[in-house]
This record gives structure tokens, sequence and C-alpha cells, in this order.
């Protein structure tokens, strides 16, 4: 099963441990996670209820369409594509174009998990 690791870290953090790895005090991991969020607020802004299930549904209806998408989720189209085009930045699904213009979603990942340190 391919899984997105996402991980939280405050800005400093974050930049502290970009450094750190620039200065090769530490070593990146496959295991580390490949997305990071500045807040758990932030995770759960992007990956509500309602976007973890829109993600469900495309993972198991593999729509060809934002429009077979929208129909089959009861969603408007255009809050569709920019829920979509958010998720896109985060690598949470991918748009790809296909005929006529037309975009079709695809989710890359069967699971996504969340790395928190407590200090």
């Amino acid at each position: 099963m391919k899984t997105m690791k996402v991980g939280i870290a405050s800005m400093e953090e974050f930049k502290a441990r970009t450094m750190a790895i620039a200065r090769g005090e530490l070593h990146a991991t496959p295991d580390d996670p490949k997305i990071w969020f500045p807040s758990t607020e932030s995770f759960a802004r992007v990956l509500t209820a309602k976007n973890r299930d829109l993600l469900v549904t495309i993972n198991k209806t593999h729509p060809d369409s934002l429009e077979a998408l929208a129909a089959s989720t009861g969603r408007a189209p255009s809050n569709l594509s920019r829920t979509l085009r958010t998720m896109a930045r985060y690598g949470f699904v991918e748009l790809h174009k296909g005929k006529r213009g037309r975009i079709r979603p695809e989710v890359p990942y069967q699971a996504i998990t969340l790395e928190l340190a407590l200090n």
C-alpha cells in the first residue's frame, strides 16, 4: 500500500531541519514525511472529513472528469475545482489534463499518516 507521510513542524522547526540537512548534520530518510504543515489546525483545514470522503470517492470511482466527480458527490464543480487544486498543492491528489481540456483527478496514495513529534 502506498502511503503519504505528513509531518507537523513550525516554520522555525522546518527551517532548522532543512538547514541541518544542508549542513550534513541530519540525513533525510525515505521514511521521513514528504509534506509538512505548520500546525495540526492547518492540516485539519485541508483534510476535513468532507475532503477525506472526497479522496475516498476519487480512489473508489476513478472519475474521468471533474464534472463526473461533481455529479457523484453532489458538490458544485467550481468549489470542487478549488478544493482539488488546494489538495493538489500538497500532493494529496494529482490533476491530469485529458481530452477537450477535461481534468481527471487521481489519488496517488491509499493512506495518509500523520507524524507529530511531542518534543
